[in-house]
């Protein structure tokens, strides 16, 4: 039933129709939304990691220029070109005073620290003591300063910690908060190594720009050295050694973006790289994909609920849609079925103006007129029954004229007047071909030999005033052709055509021919022919469809042949009729050489 039932089939159809689609959209949407979002939240934070490495570059520039600064301060110069002055009580006071300048111009500088290497002397003060000179150990430092000495700026940063967040900001008397900036100390221009100067900074600089780089609780970031060691980090559970740190570091890019997938992470790596002068820190920003998708998330929930609002409505819609247009058709079906059972009596209201309204107005009109048929053709069973009875009763009339012919025919022998046996013999031909009711189509010689009997009998009636050719080939006289197809025409020319008082003589030509494979009569006369009027009349009446009772005027046997015709062969037949140029009607009958057998014409009304 749900197969075959037209409004399950709406339904599902509607359905389809509008979820497909519907769905489709929200999915393709959830996908657009999803990767314009990805890839705009890639820019944004680029852009920001991009920011925040100026930001670090320029503060770590900063502090480099704090170590040139005394440059410029001939005395100090002097001394650390000299430092085995060291009795020279305004030289050691200009190097504490260059000292302490550089300690206390940045506020995150806890520790600086001043090598003389041609003297071995190291100079050193602290935020927490006093400037102090001591021998210098070379091996504290060793590995730093020749760092700071292979490098082309001549500056290495140390990473001397890894600083743990928020933590790190507040607890800065943990004396490993800091990392160390190392710079070699050249004299100009002769380029002599002269002595190194290393500044411990506390990080709480680095923290507040690294804390403005991302979401607290949603993204992670990091500050990894070129050697691989943190500088910060925000989630203290990430060690040193895992591969995307190794991965990094070992990148000769200076920027990117990577997606991760490991077992703790999944998510997107956008990373940017401080130049080597800067230290070549790396920045880099982790985002979980919770985080990236989070608003396309919020986007496809969104959709999804309007989806589903509207797919309730879709859903209701289809249902009333569905029974709105299948209800009348569910009542016809019914009606149909009572039909089918041999109820005839259909009544219902109307079923709309729509076109199914019109479709049950026409089934009531049509059993109507079925009723009425079947009335009808019972009252016509009747009839046919009474008229089988009178065509019993008057087969005598037919056997015995010709059993009267016939004894006429003798009689005419015995007194030697052959011409009136002659005479009978036509017309009792005329009779039999006539009275002969068992066939519908015939041979063409039948047809003929008809025709040539009735234009004899009329000949013998005009005399010399008429004359007529039939001019048929032997090889067409097989064809088969309705019966009585000529005589109508014939009968016509002498009953409307011919006129005998004329001094003309009547002249009628009856010939057929071959063309490809259709077989064409036609017909001539020299009669009187007929008004253009009376000739468009008999046209119109031939292709008038409607049935008409024969009364006079109406040509029946005219339609009697051109229906006929219509009727065995369908379009392929035809009837033309003309006025001739010279005078006279024209006739032409075209059907096709193929005969469709012997038809009961009864089985086509």
């Amino acid at each position: 039933m749900f197969r075959t039932s037209i409004r399950n089939k709406l339904i599902v159809l509607l359905l389809l129709i509008t979820i497909v689609p519907f769905g489709t959209s929200i999915v393709t949407t959830y996908l657009y939304t999803k990767e314009s979002l990805k890839d705009k939240f890639v820019d944004e934070n680029v852009n920001l990691l991009y920011q925040g490495k100026l930001n670090v570059e320029g503060y770590i520039d900063e502090l480099k220029n704090l170590s040139l600064s005394f440059y410029t301060n001939i005395d100090f110069m002097a001394y650390l070109r000299n430092p085995e002055l060291d009795d020279d009580y305004l030289a050691k006071e200009t190097v504490k005073n260059v000292i302490l300048t550089i300690l206390h111009a940045e506020e995150n500088i806890n520790r600086v620290n001043i090598v003389f290497i041609k003297d071995d002397l190291n100079v050193s003060v602290s935020k927490r003591s006093s400037v102090v000179f001591s021998p210098f150990i070379q091996e504290l430092e060793a590995e730093n300063y020749e760092k700071a000495l292979k490098n082309k700026y001549y500056v290495y940063l140390e990473p001397m910690h890894v600083v743990q967040g928020e933590k790190a900001a507040n607890d800065k008397r943990n004396k490993r908060d800091i990392f160390t900036l190392h710079r070699v100390l050249l004299d100009i221009p002769s380029n002599d190594l002269l002595g190194y100067i290393s500044l411990d900074i506390a990080p709480s600089q680095i923290i507040n720009i690294s804390e403005k780089l991302y979401v607290k609780d949603k993204e992670e970031f990091y500050i990894i050295s070129s050697e691989g060691e943190m500088i910060f980090q925000s989630n203290n559970e990430v060690s040193e050694d895992e591969a995307w740190i190794k991965k990094l570091t070992a990148s000769k890019k200076q920027s990117g973006t990577m997606e991760l997938e490991t077992d703790s992470f999944q998510g997107l790596m956008i990373y940017d790289r401080t130049s080597e002068a800067s230290g070549g820190w790396i920045l880099a920003k982790r985002i979980p994909y919770t985080s990236v998708f989070e608003s396309a998330l919020s986007v496809a929930k969104i959709n999804i609920l309007f989806g589903m609002i509207g797919l309730c409505l879709v859903i209701l819609g289809s249902f009333f849609v569905s029974f709105k247009i299948t209800s009348p058709i569910r009542i016809l079906l019914q009606h149909i079925n009572k039909v089918e059972k041999g109820d005839m009596n259909v009544e219902f209201v109307p079923l709309g103006k729509d076109e199914i309204g019109v479709l049950g107005n026409r089934f009531q009109e049509m059993i109507g007129k079925i009723n009425q048929l079947i009335n009808r053709e019972y009252k016509l069973e009747l009839e046919n029954k009474t008229n089988q009875l009178k065509v019993l009763q008057s087969q005598l009339n037919p056997h015995f004229l010709y059993n009267a012919l016939q004894s006429i025919g003798t009689v005419a022998l015995k007194n030697k007047v052959p011409q009136i046996y002659t005479l009978v013999t036509h017309l009792s031909k005329i009779m039999r071909y006539g009275m002969n009711i068992d066939e519908d189509l015939v041979p063409l010689a039948k047809e003929i030999e008809y025709t040539k009997a009735y234009l004899l009998l009329q000949r013998e009636r005009f005399g010399e005033q008429f004359t007529y050719s039939l001019d048929f080939a032997e090889t067409d006289l097989s064809i088969t052709v309705p019966k009585m197809i000529l005589q109508p025409f014939i009968e016509n020319y002498f009953k409307h055509g011919f006129d005998s008082r004329a001094d003309s003589i009547g002249q009628l030509a009856v010939e057929g021919k071959r063309r490809d494979d259709m077989f064409v009569i036609t017909i001539r006369d020299n009669g009187i022919g007929m008004s253009e009027a009376r000739l468009n009349q008999i046209r119109q009446t031939l292709t008038d469809t409607q049935q008409v009772r024969p009364t006079k005027g109406t040509n029946i046997g005219l339609k009697n042949v051109y229906l006929r015709l219509k009727l065995y062969y369908g379009h392929k037949g035809t009837l033309h009729i003309d006025n001739q140029k010279d005078g006279g009607i024209y006739v032409s009958i075209t059907l096709p050489i193929e005969a469709r057998g012997t038809l009961d014409e009864g089985n086509h009304y």
